[in-house]
């Protein structure tokens, strides 16, 4: 087994520390569009933990999977559809996000300008 260096004991702290600086997520930023394959799962995992009971959490992902390499082009449309329709809602509502949080980071900065001019 290797020694632990003092260099790898720093390291190791400066990853702990830098994940408990990491910014908190903002409530309003939009969810992310979901792809064909989540549709799917969200569709049939119900269905496939009926039809395996003793199925681990894993075993029912591995399960999904295989069904979804199993199912033809035309099998797939109706989720990838889905999956078109979310992404475009998504594109919309993170262009809307990304808009208004920009006017909102120019009028921060002026306003900080402002109080620098005052200070003088």
């Amino acid at each position: 087994m290797p020694k632990v260096s003092a260099k790898d004991t720093k390291k190791s702290a400066g990853v702990q520390a830098a994940a408990k600086k990491r910014a908190k997520k903002d409530p309003n930023k939009p969810k992310r569009a979901l792809s064909a394959y989540m549709f799917f799962v969200q569709d049939y995992r119900e269905r496939i933990k009926a039809e395996n009971p003793d199925a681990s959490f894993g075993d029912v992902g591995k399960l999904l999977g295989i069904k979804w390499k199993e199912m033809s082009a035309g099998e797939k449309k109706p989720y990838e559809d889905k999956a078109q329709a979310d992404k475009a809602r998504a594109d919309k509502e993170n262009a809307a996000y990304k808009a208004n949080g920009k006017a909102a980071k120019k009028a921060a900065p002026a306003s900080d300008s402002d109080e620098d001019d005052d200070d003088e």
